[in-house]
Order: C-alpha cells, then structure tokens, then sequence
C-alpha cells in the first residue's frame, strides 16, 4: 500500500490544499495520506500553523477526509518542534486537536546565547548562524543538533522523528563538515540507540530529492543501516510542500527497506 505521513499544505508552508493533495495521492494510486502541518504552539512562527488557526485546520482535513472516503484513507496529524525553552513535541501540548499521530523534529538548533539557528531554510542562514553563534565551529552546531534530537526523543510523547540527519540538506552543493568523521557516525549511532529504547519510529524522507539539494534520502544510506542494526522502524515519507511531490522517489526506495504502514498498523511491511 502507498501512504505518506509527512505532508503540507497551505495550513503551513506547502504550495497546496489539502483537497487537492489529496486528489493528487489518489491519482498515484496512495491508499493513505496524513497531514503533517508544521506546528510550535504556543508561538506563531512564519511557515508553521498559527495557534489561531488550530482547530480551523483539523476540520478541513477532517472534511477531506469524509469527502474521499471509500477513495483514501485520511489522517491528521502535525510536524511538531522541539526548541528548548520554548516548545516541545508532546502529544499532551497538542491534544485538544485530536491528532491521529504526532511527528517530531529539530529545525532550530538553539545556541549558548539563546539564538535559534536555522538547519535548512537557506545555506547563507546556515553558515552565519555557524559563524555568529557557533563561533565558525561547524562541528559543535552538528553536535548540538543531535543532542537536541536525542532529548527530545528519550523525554516527549510523539510517533515519529523527522528527518533525522537534516544537517545534510545543503552539505552536499554547500561542503561544511565531514560526514564519514567518526565523532559523526558516533552521533548517528547514539540517536540510532535512544529511538530503539525508545520505540519511536523514524522517517526515510525523500524531501531533499524534490527540493533539488540531495539525491539520497534523510537519512542517509549509511545512517540507515546503523538504524536497522538497532532494529529501529521507520517509514517512508515525501515530506511533500506541494502536490507533485507527493510520491518523490517512492519507486526508488520503496523496495529497500521494511517500512510501517503508520499510524494504524505497527507491523512492518514493504511499501512497494
């Protein structure tokens, strides 16, 4: 069965309603689709659901969902940050909004001096956030990354981490550290080993694909044989913004890995 769990919409930063994502995934043949708006309550940042708009957006998935039932299986769920000091990825934050599942993710990196420096907006944010925040150290901000991951999977409630190795996104058209490091792999394998105590699922997602930065999935193909050593699951997401993207890639590593049929069905199967 096709499913992506990982999509947006105009309720946060993608190019697309949810109707019409929706009638995209049917044309490819998805037999299920859920929403992932970006969410940070209680702030209201640009490109993230606005908490004004909260229950605005579960009704609209909700009504999509009923007007193509029988077609495709629907759910709502949201792309929850963890900033430190500021928001979480916790099921108990967001749960007024009647998810049917919860995604976490770092997209902030949060600084000694409280700045939040942004892991893929742009390769120009990303190199001065290093330089002003960091102190040019590009190792200490890929550190930092993974230890924020890693609290927030071994301490809040959600389903899924996005994206884990996100500090890749630009590395490969923008060079600033080395991913075959040992003190890098290390990092991969301790977050590799708090998602298999924990029982938290992780993604392979092919959104760097669609945005032209990679041609490899997060996480990486290294990263994720470290991930099946610790018999961690995970599942296959487009991380989709807009709705040509919805099955990026999916053809090309859909029958590489033992994927979760998420959110109802914790048996793992292929894809494809």
């Amino acid at each position: 069965m096709l499913a992506n769990f990982h999509t947006h919409t105009v309720w946060c930063d993608g190019k697309n309603t949810p109707e019409e994502m929706a009638e995209a995934a049917i044309a490819k043949g998805f037999g299920r689709l859920g929403f992932s708006s970006h969410l940070a309550f209680p702030e209201s940042m640009e490109g993230y659901l606005s908490p004004d708009w909260a229950l605005d957006y579960v009704r609209d998935v909700r009504r999509v969902a009923e007007k193509y039932a029988g077609r495709i299986e629907i759910f709502c769920g949201g792309e929850a940050d963890y900033i430190p000091g500021a928001t979480t990825p916790e099921k108990s934050r967001y749960g007024f909004m009647g998810f049917d599942y919860l995604i976490g993710a770092v997209h902030f990196v949060t600084a000694d001096d409280g700045a939040r420096v942004p892991v893929d907006d742009t390769p120009e944010k990303l190199v001065r956030g290093i330089a002003e925040h960091f102190g040019g150290d590009a190792r200490s901000f890929v550190e930092r990354y993974f230890e924020q991951q890693i609290f927030m999977v071994e301490h809040f409630d959600f389903d899924v981490l996005a994206h884990p190795d996100l500090v890749r996104k630009f590395n490969a058209k923008h060079p600033y550290f080395d991913e075959a490091a040992e003190w890098y792999e290390a990092l991969e394998a301790r977050l590799a080993r708090s998602l298999a105590a924990s029982g938290k699922a992780t993604e392979v997602n092919t959104g760097a694909i669609a945005r032209g930065w990679l041609d490899d999935a997060y996480p990486s193909a290294g990263f994720r044989a470290t991930l099946r050593k610790y018999g961690v699951k995970c599942i296959l997401s487009s991380d989709a913004h807009a709705a040509s993207g919805i099955d990026c890639a999916f053809d090309r590593f859909g029958g590489q890995e033992n994927f979760l049929i998420f959110p109802l069905d914790k048996r793992p199967r292929n894809m494809i």
